[in-house]
């Protein structure tokens, strides 16, 4: 089972839409995919049609009470999608208190490792939509994951939000054993912008070992499938924003071994 956290410590950079094009690319080739709602605003709760202000269950139960994570527990939090092969573990608002919660609590940091060690038979995948904020929840996704994925807007607020995400990434490479790859994905290009096109380049010069050669474009086809709940390739398969991140897919899946090609 591979696990893919997508996280970026800038809000409004693509994380949730990288999350649901890439999770539909896997499932339409018959992989069985776990999708994890790790921010509280639940974005990618939402975009499956549950309310993050209504759910009985919902992620964060995998932090309440004396922290302790069993199969029945993770199996009642999975949820269907608008896809056959994708399931969801969404989001609650309760999120938002897990922080204040969690201070002086040891082992806060690996409750979704401990989860998915319940699932590994029944996914090929995991992708985790993590918050734009360093905490307990961003540091959940870290630790759970094989394989970071850093969406980053191509303006240049967005490459400030990007430094203070490359030195968490070598903070957290300092705990691990294991260190952590990363792939940073250029969201939002506008060719036609001048501030698109420099920032794409800056890119490239400071990141040049770890940017994808796959550029996201602005597209809309991505706003109109949000709005109906499916995945963009169910939406319109031959879309450039789903042609985008099937060439990332490709590159990811090259990086993994897959035996399957894309």
């Amino acid at each position: 089972m591979q696990v893919w956290a997508v996280a970026n410590q800038k809000g409004g950079v693509g994380k949730t839409t990288t999350v649901v094009t890439l999770a539909g690319l896997l499932a339409e080739v018959g992989y069985r995919v776990l999708l994890i709602d790790l921010d509280p605003h639940g974005s990618l709760t939402s975009y499956f049609g549950y309310d993050p202000d209504e759910l009985d269950n919902s992620v964060y139960d995998l932090f309440a009470g004396d922290g302790a994570v069993d199969a029945a527990l993770v199996n009642s939090l999975l949820k269907s999608s608008s896809h056959e092969k994708i399931t969801l573990i969404p989001a609650s608002t309760a999120l938002a208190t897990l922080e204040r919660k969690a201070v002086g609590q040891e082992g806060m940091g690996l409750q979704i490792a401990k989860a998915l060690r319940h699932v590994r038979q029944q996914y090929d995948f995991v992708l985790i939509d993590s918050p734009p904020v360093l905490g307990v929840l961003m540091v959940n996704a870290l630790a759970a994951c094989q394989q970071l994925l850093v969406p980053v807007q191509t303006e240049f607020l967005a490459l400030k939000g990007l430094e203070r995400m490359v030195r968490t990434i070598n903070m957290i490479n300092r705990a691990r054993q294991r260190k952590l790859s990363f792939t940073i994905i250029p969201t939002f290009y506008d060719r036609r912008t001048q501030a698109s096109v420099q920032s794409l380049r800056e890119l490239h010069n400071r990141y040049a070992e770890n940017i994808s050669s796959a550029v996201i474009p602005v597209d809309t086809k991505f706003r109109n499938a949000s709005i109906k709940g499916l995945v963009p390739s169910s939406m319109d398969s031959g879309s450039r924003g789903v042609h985008a991140y099937a060439r990332l897919l490709r590159s990811l899946m090259e990086a993994v071994d897959a035996e399957v090609v894309v």
